[in-house]
């Protein structure tokens, strides 16, 4: 199997290092394709056509990764996996990892993930990926990043025996240990929201609160709150044949 490994938090985020270790331990061939720059909030947008429709690239050397090919690309992250579908970085990968986030994906809001989306877009064009996130919450001391690479890894092989088109969005707490992952639904929206922060000077920000009331027993953020791993098999965009119009 040829893995690419891209994340949203950009090529720098240790993150995206522990995932690539994990890919290249399986016995994957690997390689790694990465926001030169943060592209969170992203979803599967595709960078504006810029410099003459040119994006650049920059070569890395990773590390930790001796022999990994490393790429930087001035780009989102759903961009990286459209172009390696096309058989950028060395030809069109059978698995797309995206992650590990740094923070929880979880509910509808995954529509707005730069993660997610790079998942998604790979799906579509013919990769089996998953998108991996580590729910440090709003305030942390440390990251478990391997807690996270223990659990995806552990999901590898089914992936990469599912169909082509496969995407699984998997949700790891941030503690030193967590078990199987269970199958989860996708809430109506997460334990974490945001809301727009009232400004006086023309500009609107966001702001991250803590969500109070009950979630959908079941739900991808409930069973994450309560310390487990979920894992939720989600679709691209597709018709819906239920509407008559």
């Amino acid at each position: 199997m040829k893995a690419l490994i891209t994340n949203d938090d950009g090529i720098d985020s240790p993150g995206l290092l522990a995932l690539a270790r994990g890919a290249v331990d399986h016995g994957w061939t690997t390689v790694v394709a990465a926001p030169a720059r943060e592209s969170s909030g992203t979803g599967a947008g595709l960078t504006a056509a810029e410099d003459e429709r040119r994006v650049r690239v920059e070569r890395r050397e990773l590390a930790g990764l001796p022999g990994v090919p490393g790429y930087a690309v001035a780009a989102h992250p759903a961009f990286i996996a459209l172009v390696a579908s096309q058989g950028s970085f060395g030809g069109p990968p059978d698995i797309v990892l995206s992650g590990i986030n740094r923070g929880a994906n979880v509910g509808r809001a995954v529509l707005h993930s730069g993660t997610v989306g790079a998942a998604l877009t790979a799906s579509i064009n013919g990769a089996r990926s998953m998108a991996v996130s580590l729910d440090v919450g709003l305030e942390w001391d440390v990251e478990h990043w391997s807690t996270a690479v223990e659990v995806a890894t552990g999901l590898f092989d089914r992936l990469a025996a599912a169909p082509p088109g496969t995407t699984l969005n998997l949700n790891v707490p941030n503690r030193p240990r967590a078990g199987v992952p269970r199958r989860a639904s996708l809430a109506e929206f997460g334990m974490v929201r945001s809301r727009v922060k009232e400004t006086d000077d023309g500009s609107i920000t966001l702001a991250s609160i803590v969500v109070e009331g009950d979630l959908p027993p079941g739900s991808d953020a409930v069973l994450l709150a309560e310390g487990h791993s979920t894992v939720t098999p989600l679709l691209p965009v597709t018709e819906d044949r239920d509407v008559d119009w």
